[in-house]
């Protein structure tokens, strides 16, 4: 197995994936206790530094006193290139640019004491809801794509209150990520 990830996000409760319609063959559907908002992606930087930018993120958090953001997921678009997308992701709607805000005063501290680089990206408040297989076909993928146009998801709110140190799950069959260490917000 390759060197796990690590990176911070605010964790949702993720239940409403169980109701969405079914996805396509080729493609996979996050478990509801993997759904999250990536505040910032380290990488695969290790355990050390990722604990390291923990401590950054205790540090910002008494600096910043970040309130807890309501927000509300919008519409699904393709995330990575047109192509051959890496993921379908439901944009914010309520709550995009307070989110998008915060991420952009918090990513570079935690990116820098984790692994020195930066993201050049402008923040992207998104929610992954589903990854196309290693293996998945352009058929598949283009009913991937119809798939995500044919989803309300209008009615998922959410509160960002917290943040967490997230990492590979051990047992990657059903669970993507694990949760290593979570702060609240306020």
């Amino acid at each position: 197995m390759p060197r796990p990830n690590w990176f911070f996000a605010f964790p949702l409760d993720g239940a409403f994936v169980l109701t969405l319609p079914e996805l396509p063959p080729g493609l996979r559907r996050y478990h509801p206790e993997d759904v999250h908002l990536t505040l910032a992606f380290l990488g695969g930087c290790g355990e050390v530094a990722a604990l390291r930018a923990l401590a950054t993120l205790d540090e910002l958090l008494v600096a910043l006193k970040p309130k807890p953001i309501e927000v509300s997921l919008g519409a699904v678009e393709a995330m990575g290139s047109p192509r051959a997308y890496s993921a379908l992701s439901a944009l914010l709607d309520q709550g995009r640019h307070e989110t998008e805000a915060r991420i952009g005063e918090m990513r570079d501290a935690l990116t820098d004491s984790a692994n020195g680089r930066r993201d050049r990206r402008k923040p992207k408040a998104h929610v992954t809801l589903a990854r196309p297989r290693h293996r998945a076909t352009d058929a598949q993928r283009a009913a991937g794509l119809d798939w995500a146009r044919g989803l309300d998801l209008r009615g998922v709110h959410a509160t960002l209150d917290r943040v967490a140190l997230f990492t590979w799950h051990e047992q990657r069959g059903e669970r993507l990520f694990q949760p290593v260490a979570t702060r609240k917000l306020g």
